[in-house]
């Protein structure tokens, strides 16, 4: 009887602790359920900063390998919000699933051995206390789990958020370069003076010394915005105006050296057209030297646009000053010389090409001429000795002055018909373009009594002698027809005596360049 007493008397009281705990146990488990909580956060802050920020192996999925530049089409990392932001929203995700089930299964488990399997105090105080924290535990599970969903629902509408205001802000960029190339007139290309090939978009080479790693297509997109970041980490410029003209430009096509300030100003090209032995290099190298001679007496500023034509430009000097004949142009397609002239928005890229005449005869030659479809203005030389009325003309005793060996051996009529013919087929605007005809070797005809009249400095006598006295009326007439606008001239590609270029030589520049596109002067574009 005394045991049941006994017995009642202790239910009795371990009721009323347990209705004293129902009072508490709620708190213990909101307790447990903020802890478990805040934990749950924790390790997706501690997450979501190895994976973006520390990048240590630790932060990494097997299956989700990092974008890396050796295994991209362009030597560059890509941009963050091109790729990486997606890979680490994923990462973020499985490693934060990962961990969260591992946390909750570890605080299950550890609250099961401590208050059910192998508790340390009664039973009847452990099982109690351990279904609160039970309760707390799905409680916190549960909060953490929508909290954890929100922040991941608001990580991944920041990070497509900011994807698209990237991508437009690269496509913007993009946008804005071409329209900066199309007001240069370089939206068809730009010109290597190399293999003459229409260059959409240069590679650029890295300035690294010890990377030299090209970079196909540097425009904002994939790899940057405003800046792309090349394997060796070092960041190059992504647009034209923002300074990657400065990175060394090279063509695709034949993967040679663009020249300087390509994509940077506008480009003119000038085609010098001629037979053999018409005295093209010769003129191309007098025309060179004007401009120099003009800018040193303050005229428009010039300077060369890249380490070829400076080292040419030397030889043709010398042999010009020293009044020494220039050696034939090779077969090969020559680089083009190209000049910068002028300043601020009036200056451009002068490329100016001079080509074996050879190849102005022969159809499967002519068609490597590709520069000539983006002229607008040519130069033909015409070399009258190369005609026979001259010299039927000249009184017989005159005729054994001139040296006929310095005659071109091919027809200036024949010359013309077939490059028209050729940039035809090219699409070249000859009705839009624009030709200056250089009647050649005038050093050497103003030795002699010529026949007919004539006036070096004036297109019309220069024309009226090729038709009257040389019989190349259909030769002109054919010109006027074919081109918008002709000059005649009369050239002499020789020195003077004070070590400048002949005075007939800056009239055809001049016109052939018109003065309002390189100082910044508006010009009649009248010839002569």
């Amino acid at each position: 009887m005394t045991e049941l007493v006994v017995y009642t008397l202790l239910g009795v009281l371990y009721a009323a602790a347990i209705a004293l705990y129902l009072v508490v146990a709620p708190f213990i488990a909101v307790g447990r359920a903020l802890g478990l909580t805040a934990r749950l956060l924790s390790l997706h802050g501690r997450v979501l900063v190895g994976v973006v920020h520390r990048r240590t192996p630790e932060y990494q999925v097997p299956n989700l390998p990092p974008y890396r530049p050796d295994n991209e089409p362009e030597p560059a990392y890509r941009q963050y919000f091109h790729g990486p932001a997606t890979r680490d929203l994923r990462t973020v995700c499985l490693l934060t699933a990962s961990r969260f089930r591992r946390t909750v299964a570890d605080a299950f488990t550890s609250t099961t051995l401590h208050y059910f399997g192998q508790p340390r105090v009664s039973r009847l105080a452990a099982v109690p206390f351990g279904l609160t924290l039970y309760v707390g535990l799905v409680l916190g599970a549960a909060t953490a789990g929508v909290l954890l969903a929100l922040l991941v629902l608001l990580h991944t509408v920041l990070v497509f958020l900011a994807q698209g205001v990237v991508r437009i802000t690269a496509g913007t960029l993009r946008a804005v370069d071409r329209a900066v190339l199309r007001a240069k007139g370089l939206h068809h290309g730009m010109v290597c003076p190399q293999c003459y090939e229409l260059v959409e978009y240069p590679e650029y080479e890295c300035p690294d010394g010890g990377c030299r790693r090209r970079h196909r297509d540097i425009r904002p997109g994939r790899y940057g915005v405003v800046k792309r970041r090349c394997a060796c980490r070092r960041k190059l410029p992504t647009l034209i105006i923002t300074g990657s003209h400065r990175l060394r430009g090279i063509c695709p096509y034949c993967e040679g050296a663009l020249s300087d300030s390509t994509g940077l100003v506008a480009e003119t090209v000038l085609p010098l057209v001629g037979g053999t032995a018409a005295g093209k290099t010769q003129l191309m190298a007098a025309m060179l030297m004007a401009l120099f001679d003009q800018a040193h007496r303050g005229g428009p500023q010039a300077r060369f646009a890249d380490r070829d034509t400076a080292d040419k430009y030397e030889v043709l000097h010398e042999v010009l000053s020293i009044r020494g004949n220039t050696l034939g142009t090779q077969r090969a397609l020559p680089r083009a010389h190209s000049l910068l002239l002028g300043k601020g928005r009036a200056r451009r890229l002068v490329h100016i090409f001079d080509t074996a005449g050879e190849r102005f005869t022969n159809l499967e030659d002519t068609d490597a001429l590709r520069y000539a479809r983006n002229a607008r203005t040519f130069v033909f030389v015409l070399d009258p000795l190369s005609v026979a009325a001259f010299w039927q003309g000249l009184p017989t005793g005159n005729q054994t002055h001139l040296d006929r060996s310095l005659a071109s051996p091919v027809d200036p009529e024949l010359v013309f018909n077939q490059s028209t013919q050729t940039i035809k087929r090219m699409n070249g605007a000859l009705t839009r373009s624009r030709l200056a005809v250089a009647v050649s070797k005038y050093d050497v005809l103003g030795r002699q009594p010529l026949p007919g009249e004539h006036r070096p400095d004036d297109s019309e006598s220069a024309r009226a002698w090729l038709v009257d006295v040389l019989g190349l009326g259909n030769l002109a007439r054919a010109m006027e027809m074919e081109f918008r606008e002709v000059g005649f001239f009369f050239t002499a590609a020789v020195t003077t005596d004070d070590g400048r270029v002949h005075e007939s030589v800056l009239p055809l520049v001049d016109w052939c360049l018109g003065s309002s596109r390189y100082d910044g002067t508006r010009s009649n574009g009248r010839p002569g």
